[in-house]
């Protein structure tokens, strides 16, 4: 039998915006962009072992594997790129994680970062998760993005980076917004961002219900 402790021990955070997320069991109703924009922005890569005034934030990052991925599938649609940006907005109540302390903690911590991804997906409409091949376009963008990360501000070689995320194709250190920014403008590039592709969402979503259903019939 559970002691009292356990039994009635705090499972949730209350947000900036008065909304309290259960961790245990979370609820799309409790979830809003400006909560997941201003966490990410406060919450460091690399634990925050990086160069520059400011810490490079979960929030840039997510931009930063945004714009790889769309650059690298041309055709995904507005869906597909918001995965793609919201891919770790988990982290805005449960922090990064470095890959190797995951590995020590085991499968609670993604257990947890699953079902915060289910809540945070179907509050915007999405998929509860990312199908296995735009699971692994994502996290090639990712991946991408942790080399000029890694060499860049994170104080890797570029022979240890290789040996850890392979040698990025097609993209050039000048071509990313990799200087850490400040919270707040990270903040706001976030939650400005999400919008745009919003905005697209709508659009596409009106253009289909607008659509004059195909009889199969030809002029």
């Amino acid at each position: 039998m559970a002691d009292s402790k356990t039994a009635t021990a705090r499972a949730w955070q209350r947000m900036l915006s008065g909304r309290r997320l259960d961790l245990l069991d979370p609820s799309p109703l409790d979830v809003e962009i400006s909560d997941i924009a201003h966490g990410l922005a406060r919450v460091a890569r690399w634990n925050g072992q990086t160069k520059g005034e400011n810490a490079f934030s979960v929030a840039q990052h997510s931009l930063l594997v945004e714009a790889i991925f769309t650059v690298s599938n041309p055709t995904a649609s507005a869906d597909d790129r918001q995965m793609a940006l919201l891919h770790d907005a988990p982290e805005f109540v449960i922090g990064d994680m470095i890959s190797p302390f995951k590995a020590v903690v085991g499968g609670g911590y993604k257990t947890i970062e699953k079902r915060l991804e289910a809540a945070i997906h179907l509050r915007f409409g999405l998929a509860p998760h990312a199908d296995r091949d735009l699971k692994a376009r994502i996290k090639k963008a990712d991946t991408i993005c942790a080399f000029f990360e890694a060499t860049e501000l994170a104080g890797f070689t570029e022979a240890e980076a290789r040996k850890l995320f392979g040698q990025p194709r097609g993209f050039a250190r000048d071509t990313l917004m990799i200087a850490p920014l400040p919270a707040m403008q990270a903040q706001a590039l976030f939650a400005n961002r999400f919008e745009e592709i919003e905005a697209e969402r709508r659009g596409a979503a009106a253009t289909t219900r607008g659509a004059a259903p195909d009889t199969g019939t030809r002029r």
